[in-house]
């Protein structure tokens, strides 16, 4: 039956359908998927590991493997490494517990602000791969603000990363966020142009030797995207990090498709999960009016400054009763106005992203009264 709200500035009422979702889905066997979590706060800005952890448990029951203690969970943006430490114990072991999939970053974080001896990255890196996988955890190497800010040639980048990846016990996936998500990783690679960093990335992989099964590729741009897929030696994938543009490369072309590894997908999982399931029914028409409602949400919840994307994935999270407090680590939640929440509500009631309509309309009323008061 679904629920009705009425919201400032709009005519007549919004409705929130019951989304119509099964309550889980098995993971899916034509793409390789990850959801990258974040992380719940009380209040006063501390984590609430309890709802922490059955946000994963949330997400592995729609499929996903979990993406740890990456950007996602405010990593470097509120999530010192000694916490980036804790969860990623806490997230392995309970995934080992339900014999489910999940994949870790491993940076250089540990290190202060500031240019830095490329040895010191590489020990940073080493150790922090090393942990991973004493966890039991895949790994992801993420970029590094450290290096971003010491390398000065692409051969500083292939040197440090050749260093790091002779640690992996196992192939790993490589992580490139662009600008967007985070200033500080302006010219990663050892150039802003995306074609030459591009050719520092592909180098890499083929020295690399297999220790390289995938990229996770972050820069928003469709073309740069399949370029880049389609340079990638054979083994290893492309997983798409676009939170625009995700629902046409994950479904893919005559040349190809990417894999996936989303921030978006924590906000939208249950549609998603449908989404995947078609596909890999081959049911294509399934596939486009499961996922094309949640691109308006996603490019919504990402618009600029794209790296405050996070609040709408925690308000979405609070909306389906997945923590009790609509909190961030370091008070993120207030780096979007009511006005962008409010739309948020509106595209996520159209994507039927709203999995529980009373406990949602119950909720943004909620919201509504604290900022009427404030």
């Amino acid at each position: 039956m679904g629920a009705v709200i009425a919201l400032p500035g709009r005519t007549g009422v919004v409705k929130v359908p019951d989304p119509g979702w099964k309550s889980s889905y098995p993971p899916p066997v034509s793409r390789s998927v990850y959801a990258a979590a974040h992380v719940a706060a009380f209040p006063d800005g501390s984590i609430d590991w309890d709802a922490t952890m059955a946000f994963r448990e949330h997400l592995w029951r729609y499929g996903f493997g979990v993406a740890e203690a990456m950007d996602t969970a405010q990593r470097g943006m509120g999530l010192g490494y000694g916490e980036a430490r804790e969860l990623i114990a806490r997230s392995a072991a309970r995934a080992a517990e339900l014999g489910m999939v999940i994949a870790s970053g491993a940076g250089a974080d540990q290190l202060a602000p500031g240019r830095h001896r490329l040895a010191a990255i590489v020990e940073a890196y080493a150790d922090q791969v090393g942990f991973v996988q004493d966890h039991g955890s895949e790994v992801i190497i993420m970029a590094s603000r450290a290096l971003a800010a010491s390398a000065r040639t692409a051969g500083d980048y292939l040197e440090v990363y050749g260093q790091v990846l002779k640690v992996a016990d196992r192939p790993v996936l490589l992580h490139w966020l662009g600008e967007a998500f985070d200033p500080a990783l302006r010219g990663y690679w050892g150039s802003g142009d995306f074609a030459a960093a591009a050719d520092t990335v592909i180098e890499l992989i083929e020295r690399a030797d297999g220790r390289v099964r995938g990229v996770k590729l972050s820069v928003l741009d469709q073309a740069s995207e399949r370029a880049l897929r389609r340079r990638l030696p054979g083994g290893v994938s492309l997983y798409t990090g676009d939170d625009f543009n995700y629902a046409e490369l994950i479904k893919g072309d005559q040349e190809g498709h990417s894999d996936a590894l989303l921030g978006a997908f924590a906000a939208i999982a249950a549609p998603a999960a449908a989404a995947l399931h078609a596909l890999d029914r081959a049911d294509l028409a399934g596939f486009d009016a499961a996922i094309g409602p949640t691109v308006a949400l996603s490019r919504l919840t990402f618009e600029p400054p794209t790296y405050n994307y996070k609040v709408g994935v925690a308000f979405l999270a609070w909306l389906n009763g997945l923590q009790p407090h609509f909190a961030m680590l370091d008070g993120l939640q207030s780096r979007r106005p009511g006005t962008h929440l409010i739309r948020v509500f509106e595209l996520a009631a159209a994507a039927r992203a709203l999995l529980d309509p009373d406990l949602s309309v119950a909720r943004m009323t909620e919201y509504l009264a604290g900022t009427a008061r404030t």
